[in-house]
């Protein structure tokens, strides 16, 4: 009986516990999305508030209209669609290769990739290997330098290792080519994997930042992490455009609730993406890394 008693209330303060750490960590959130909405009169009068009383969509309405700020909506928008596309296709053909065991040199170039998962080449060797490719200051310096990813290569390998292979001696028996397997039958058979591996890289290229800061000087190629970060830091900074500057001064928007603006339409895009791949995720995550 004590035994129960015991279970019970370790139970409830370990449901107790967990309910704050939940409230904690959702409270910023909740915050920004609150913000954002706020009316900017009543922002200013009150500087802090947990729920509007006045919802208002100015500041999503400035934000929408500045070029700045769409340019590099639209940066990295390509960034995610082109990238995660190429990348997609890299890693799968460079995976299904290795999966093939009459690939030559096969060995080496697994050791190879290796070692790209367990050492970092670090920042310059990277910089100059952009720079003697005439890439600095270009979107495609921002993909080609992490087209694929070691790590990402070998757990798709696990995946294509676990396809039958008498499924690619059907299809060269009815005439089709290493690339024809690779299109018509290995890669349909893969979606949940292609869907897994395809929400890393696109959440990855959606928040690329830093890479941006080392190779894109030109204002109007940074992706929108880059400017949310400028917005952050600089309390004064507005999205460029004479007719957005204009409509700041005329309705005097807090840079506070531009700030939480731009967080939440960063943040959206991929949480809208995330619920139509999370039926593939679990299963793409991990298939292939527990062979029957």
């Amino acid at each position: 009986m004590k035994r129960d008693y015991g279970d019970r209330m370790f139970t409830f303060a370990n449901a107790a516990l967990l309910a704050v750490v939940g409230l904690v960590t959702l409270f910023p959130l909740y915050y920004v999305f609150v913000v954002s909405f706020t009316d900017p009169s009543e922002f200013i009068k009150n500087r802090a508030t947990l729920w509007p009383a006045h919802w208002s969509l100015v500041s999503y309405q400035y934000l929408m209209s500045t070029d700045a700020f769409l340019r590099a909506m639209g940066n990295s928008g390509f960034l995610a669609v082109v990238g995660t596309a190429l990348s997609l296709l890299v890693t799968s053909g460079l995976s299904y290769s290795l999966s093939r065991r009459r690939l030559q040199g096969r060995r080496i170039m697994m050791l190879l990739i290796l070692l790209t998962t367990l050492f970092n080449p670090g920042i310059i060797p990277p910089y100059l290997l952009v720079r003697d490719l005439h890439l600095i200051n270009s979107t495609w310096s921002l993909i080609l330098p992490v087209l694929t990813s070691g790590w990402y290569v070998l757990l798709m390998k696990g995946f294509f290792d676990s396809i039958p292979p008498s499924l690619e001696e059907a299809a060269r028996i009815d005439g089709c080519n290493d690339v024809s397997v690779w299109w018509r039958i290995i890669l349909p058979l893969s979606l949940p994997s292609m869907a897994a591996f395809g929400l890393f890289y696109a959440v990855a290229y959606w928040n690329t930042f830093f890479s941006a800061l080392l190779y894109i000087n030109d204002f109007d190629k940074q992706p929108m992490q880059v400017l949310l970060q400028n917005m952050l830091i600089d309390s004064s900074t507005a999205a460029g455009g004479a007719a957005a500057a204009e409509m700041v001064s005329e309705q005097q928007i807090p840079p506070e609730t531009l700030k939480m603006a731009a967080v939440v339409i960063a943040t959206v895009p991929i949480l809208l993406v995330y619920p139509f791949l999370q039926k593939h995720f679990a299963k793409g995550s991990m298939i292939g890394a527990v062979k029957e």
